[in-house]
């Protein structure tokens, strides 16, 4: 049986990053790929030649198929999407039944990477120490006093047990590390948000994107933390309580808050996030990015070749993981 694929997206630099040359090759080689990348723009000039795929693969820039659309891909069976969240677009496609598979496991790799370069700087308190090596005249009480415990029998908080608080977790394994995990849902933890903030030097969050987490992470549990302890954030802008963050991050100097993401995004000129010594912004980097993304390429064929020698899928977000 030949089978037929088409490429999705409406970015196409994004894509042809994620899909390098030799990705290209790979799924051509094990199907009818169609000539032209489908956008926005485009799709409704080409759907008349798409009936016959049953597959798409895409990337960031994935939109959402119409009802219309859809009705003219009546062989479409599955969506290779070498990326993380996909609830933006894939109500519709599992409405009829079409499969999903999202590389979201693949993208938790350089995020838990990036979360332990900081943890382990932070429990040296690199970040603080940086800080206030102003002058010379600083270096003797810096050197000789220095506050922070480094990595060894320290406890760090991961707050989240999803994807990437998992991969986190596994790599954090080689130090000598006392490492508390606080699920999401309150029934299954087994250490509260409370306790952790005050016991941990480094708290790292990784809660999922779901309304109840919006402002859960406020100024009582910022207040509550140890003298020079370190917040990461990586998960998402709303969890956190900005304004009261920010009001206990401009009375405790100690503190340190490195934001990989804020809401908004970028932050409003004015916002005290980009004139507090002790926070320290980055563009939303800890994802995965340029090289890092073929990574995502192959996650998805790996997952494509399963598929055609009739092997389950793993990482189909219908089913439960």
């Amino acid at each position: 049986m030949t089978w037929h694929a088409a490429f999705f997206s409406s970015r196409p630099d994004k894509f042809y990053q994620v899909y390098q040359q030799l990705h290209i090759t790979e799924i051509s080689s094990r199907c009818n790929l169609y000539p032209e990348l489908i956008t926005p723009q485009n799709i409704d000039l080409h759907l008349h030649n798409l009936n016959k795929i049953n597959y798409i693969f895409s990337t960031w820039g994935m939109f959402t198929l119409s009802e219309m659309q859809l009705n003219q891909l009546p062989n479409l069976k599955v969506l290779f999407y070498a990326a993380g969240a996909t609830d933006y677009f894939s109500a519709p496609l599992l409405t009829r039944g079409v499969k999903v598979v999202s590389a979201w496991q693949a993208n938790a790799i350089p995020v838990a990477e990036f979360c332990l370069a900081q943890i382990l700087l932070g429990c040296k308190g690199y970040f603080r120490n940086q800080r206030e090596y102003t002058n010379p005249d600083r270096f003797a009480s810096l050197s000789n006093q220095h506050f922070a415990p480094g990595n060894y029998q320290e406890r760090v908080a991961l707050i989240g047990a999803g994807a990437i608080s998992q991969a986190l977790h596994k790599r954090l394994q080689p130090f000598y590390l006392d490492v508390v995990v606080v699920p999401s849902r309150a029934e299954k933890r087994t250490i509260s948000l409370e306790e952790a903030f005050s016991t941990s030097w480094v708290i790292s969050n990784h809660l999922p994107n779901r309304a109840d987490n919006i402002g859960v992470l406020n100024g009582d549990l910022f207040s509550s933390m140890r003298e020079g302890a370190v917040f990461i954030n990586t998960g998402r802008g709303l969890q956190v309580n900005e304004s009261e963050m920010l009001d206990v991050l401009e009375k405790r100097t100690d503190l340190t808050a490195l934001l990989d993401v804020t809401k908004p995004e970028p932050p409003q000129a004015n916002s005290r996030l980009f004139t507090l010594p002790n926070v320290q912004l980055t563009t939303h980097i800890a994802g995965a990015l340029n090289n890092e993304t073929r990574r995502l390429a192959n996650f998805v064929i790996d997952e494509f070749q399963r598929y055609l020698k009739g092997l389950p899928l793993q990482f189909d977000i219908s089913n439960p993981m």
